[in-house]
């Protein structure tokens, strides 16, 4: 399978801390990988220079074949980005938010209307977007990220502050767009890996420890909150 995201040594410096240190990885179309790691394990740093938002040390991010930092535009029109905290504009209403979003990316209403329907935001698409909660502002953001219909998508946390409905739907969401796409998610919650993966990647201290099937990191019989808490503290230690 053609890879979409291509990720070679991808390393990332602040002074004389390093974030990331040498990471690799890629992911095809119809692959779904869970990102996961403790805090600061640098999961986030990670996708913000493969989403061209931080330019790494060292080393290559490609989306379709389009580096990242040579190509940035060409590299962002594949990308579909939910970023840490999905940051709007608050008191834009949720409909011309995504309009205004949806007339950068080059497309119309009709994506606007499709990408609300697919996130189920048509019943406060007149409100403020600061006057929703944390949920439906989790939404918003993923609807921003698939206004252009991208063939890759880089979601963090996408599940963060949605309550067991609202997470049912976003993850049977993601199955439904998964064959068509490749799709990283950087995730705290084990279960959606199971839920959803068919990789994961396991980070701490900025190096890959794992990158495996969820079947064949827990083939010995170990939970995946088991298989996790060994690999991190073996590596802390």
């Amino acid at each position: 399978m053609t890879a979409l995201i291509e990720i070679e040594g991808l390393t990332k410096r602040f002074g004389g801390f390093t974030a990331v240190d040498g990471v690799s990885f890629t992911v095809a179309r119809g692959e779904v990988v869970g990102f996961l790691g403790p805090n600061g394990a640098g999961k986030s740093t990670t996708m913000r220079m493969l989403a061209g938002f931080m330019l790494p040390s060292a080393g290559t991010a490609r989306i379709c074949g389009e580096d990242v930092v040579e190509r940035p535009v060409a590299a962002k029109r594949h990308l579909g980005f939910l970023p840490e905290g999905a940051p709007t504009y608050p008191e834009m209403a949720v409909e011309d938010f995504l309009r205004f979003c949806a007339r950068i990316r080059g497309v119309g209403r009709a994506e606007v209307a499709r990408a609300m329907a697919l996130t189920q935001l048509e019943g406060v698409r007149l409100q403020p977007i600061e006057t929703l909660s944390k949920g439906f502002k989790r939404r918003v953001g993923l609807a921003q990220s698939l206004l252009h219909d991208p063939p890759v998508l880089v979601l963090d946390e996408p599940t963060d502050g949605l309550d067991p409905n609202q997470k049912h739907e976003v993850r049977a969401l993601i199955r439904e767009m998964a064959p068509q796409k490749a799709i990283i998610i950087s995730t705290h919650i084990l279960e959606e890996v199971g839920a959803l993966c068919t990789r994961a990647i396991i980070i701490a201290r900025g190096r890959v420890l794992a990158d495996a099937t969820p079947a064949e990191l827990v083939a010995d019989g170990r939970s995946m909150d088991e298989v996790f808490r060994e690999l991190t503290m073996r590596d802390a230690a």
